[in-house]
């Protein structure tokens, strides 16, 4: 099925078939391809367990990003804070799931499985290694699915709560952005995350790392490294460590099944959120509104939720990009 909406329906085959291939070669009776010493085993224990291809797949994100359009018109970050309510909703979610038979999630537990709706791989693996490692693997077959499924499950929600005249809202770019402003952007990011929010730097230091190599502009070598092959490699084997980790056994339980629905939920209510919050914002700046299709890009899944958030504006105005 992976392989399917890979290959055949185009959903973000760059995830979608390494997990499948993953997920193929470690249900392979006697193939020890998930064990110890296979192939996959190597890959997660010294790729995802150790959290290290999660944060050099940061550093190829900063690497990607063009922060000149949210420097511009800096209060586009609240949807970012909007898309969140995926993450708060589900631990709701989560904690209300042990009032019935079966379920028994600690809240640490529900914490891991509620980052899910962040749509956000990398963080969703971080996360749970440091909370719930005995459901890192569950957690990050669901973040990486349902990120990889982003152009099947968003579009509905967006049509859903958006009117055909919100989509076609052409938005403008308040200013120019210098290349000053661009570089010293990570810089910054990184001396406040140093001073208030340490625990998080290894993610967001190797994304600062990799924005400021793009922004800086004198070694290009290098950024097109991170932006091409390093950013692939980290790719392939993290979809092929992830895919290690759908082992019927360990699969086909009710938990991991409940983490799936739970992640489906995050990522709908994330999405909602978004959408719902750029339409409160256009009631107070009517003057330079807001296209509400960008809320939904408040999630992390990068690049995938803005390309779905393009392609919906442009089937509603070939001309608004």
């Amino acid at each position: 099925l992976l392989l399917y909406l890979g290959v055949v329906k185009d959903f973000e085959p760059l995830l979608l078939v390494p997990i499948g291939f993953g997920t193929i070669l470690v249900n392979v009776p006697f193939a020890g391809m998930g064990s110890v010493h296979g192939l996959l085993g190597i890959i997660f224990k010294y790729g995802i367990e150790n959290e290290l291809l999660p944060l050099i797949v940061f550093i190829g994100i900063g690497a990607l990003s063009d922060f000149g359009p949210l420097l511009a018109s800096p209060r586009v970050a609240i949807l970012g804070a909007a898309a969140q309510f995926g993450v708060f909703g589900t631990l709701l979610g989560v904690v209300a799931l042990n009032a019935l038979p079966g379920f028994s999630f600690t809240i640490k537990e529900a914490c891991s499985i509620a980052i899910i709706g962040g749509a956000d791989g990398p963080t969703s693996i971080y996360v749970a290694a440091k909370f719930a490692p005995h459901l890192m693997g569950s957690i990050a077959v669901a973040a990486y699915s349902y990120m990889a499924l982003v152009p099947l499950i968003q579009p509905p929600i967006m049509r859903l709560l958006t009117t055909p005249a919100e989509r076609r809202i052409v938005m403008r770019q308040v200013r120019p952005v210098s290349k000053l402003e661009k570089a010293v952007f990570p810089l910054l990011v990184l001396v406040l995350c140093a001073l208030f929010l340490p625990s998080a730097l290894p993610l967001m230091g190797c994304f600062a790392f990799g924005n400021f190599i793009k922004e800086s502009g004198v070694i290009e070598r290098i950024s097109k490294t991170l932006q091409n092959e390093l950013m692939n490699i980290a790719t392939i084997f993290l979809g092929l460590g992830v895919g290690m980790q759908m082992a019927a056994d360990k699969f086909m339980q009710i938990n991991t099944l409940g983490i799936l629905l739970l992640g489906l939920l995050a990522f709908s209510l994330g999405t909602a959120g978004g959408v719902l919050f750029a339409k409160l914002m256009n009631v107070f700046c009517k003057k330079n509104p807001v296209n509400p299709l960008i809320g939904s890009a408040g999630v992390s899944a990068f690049p995938m939720a803005a390309r779905v958030s393009n392609k919906l504006g442009l089937e509603a105005d070939p001309h608004n990009f």
